[in-house]
């Protein structure tokens, strides 16, 4: 996962706004859109993948949470009274099925992709992922196309201060 960080100087505070977050140990996701919206579906995943594992005392399954997520985010687009989530997610998880990674639209549909990217110049980035993403990469190799790919949508120059990459193997540890 590669994610733009969003940093505003305004002394004397330097906010900055973290993409990337961490749902489980094996699971972390990154989104596009309004953040409000990416804290509170963060908070009610956390919450789910707790519940779970308090009851089956293993981690909870990627796909199994995902859907978990996918359920809100669809209850929210058809009930009266309140507004559908504004935001995409992409998730990326390691369980007993290997590594996964999954994007989540505003509606709530999700689909599974080996490689995939959101946000601005989505299309560009998903054409350029289908030219450079092979199955056997190395993970430098990976982390390298990844960061590409963002710097063909980027504004400005790319540096460890205005982005962020989030890396799960076969470790099962999300960092």
């Amino acid at each position: 996962m590669l994610s733009q960080l969003l940093v505003l100087d305004k002394p004397p505070l330097e906010l900055k706004v973290q993409k990337i977050q961490l749902l489980t140990p094996n699971i972390g996701v990154v989104y596009s859109g309004m953040g409000p919206d990416f804290r509170v579906l963060v908070r009610k995943s956390r919450k789910q993948a707790e519940q779970y594992h308090r009851l089956y005392k293993e981690p909870i399954p990627v796909t199994q949470l995902v859907r978990e997520v996918v359920a809100v985010m669809q209850e929210f687009t058809q009930s009266g009274g309140v507004r559908p989530f504004g935001v995409s997610l992409l998730v990326a998880g390691f369980d007993d099925n290997g590594p996964q990674l999954f994007q989540v639209d505003p509606s709530g549909s999700y689909f599974s992709w080996k490689a995939s990217a959101m946000g601005k110049n989505v299309s560009n980035a998903k054409t350029f992922l289908e030219k450079r993403y092979t199955d056997d990469m190395e993970l430098d190799d990976a982390v390298h196309t990844a960061i590409l790919t963002l710097k063909e949508g980027f504004e400005g120059q790319i540096s460890g201060k205005n982005i962020e990459i989030g890396i799960i193997g076969s470790d099962k540890k999300f960092r």
